[in-house]
């Protein structure tokens, strides 16, 4: 099985779920604060590999779900300055194996590239668990 570098954020509920399901799967997951890392443009831009720009992008971040910042618009180079100044923005997990990047946790890519076992805990692993209106949003989504 394979060694997981996984940049979360801590306490994100979600890549709590992801990182059990890679431990599931027999993997040993190294985890770091995607918050606390330095990241380089040239750091971070493999990270995302073919995905678009707007695909880069934490969805759920305050800036994002605000309005303030529409992914679409935006160049490479924008959204990596962006990411450097917030890094909430980024999308999470990151994760390396080896030489091999990703950005996100598509549980059918991470099968293909690294292999999970198949469960019903992996449902909704790449959004943050939904909350009603009237509850405070919880804090993996970017908000503190």
């Amino acid at each position: 099985m394979a060694t997981v570098i996984f940049y979360e954020k801590p306490g994100c509920i979600n890549n709590a779920r992801q990182k059990k399901a890679l431990a599931a799967a027999g993997h040993q997951v190294v985890a770091l604060n995607l918050l606390a890392e330095v990241w380089p443009p040239e750091r971070l831009r493999p990270f995302f590999g073919k995905l678009s720009v707007r695909n880069w992008f934490n969805v759920n971040a305050p800036a994002i779900k605000h309005g303030e910042i529409d992914p679409a618009d935006l160049s490479e180079q924008q959204a990596l300055a962006l990411m450097l100044e917030n890094p909430l923005l980024i999308r999470r997990p990151l994760m390396q194996v080896g030489d091999s990047l990703m950005a996100g946790f598509d549980q059918q890519a991470v099968d293909q590239w690294i292999g999970l076992r198949e469960t019903k805990s992996y449902q909704a692993m790449q959004s943050c668990p939904s909350a009603p209106e009237s509850a405070p949003e919880p804090s993996c989504c970017g908000h503190d």
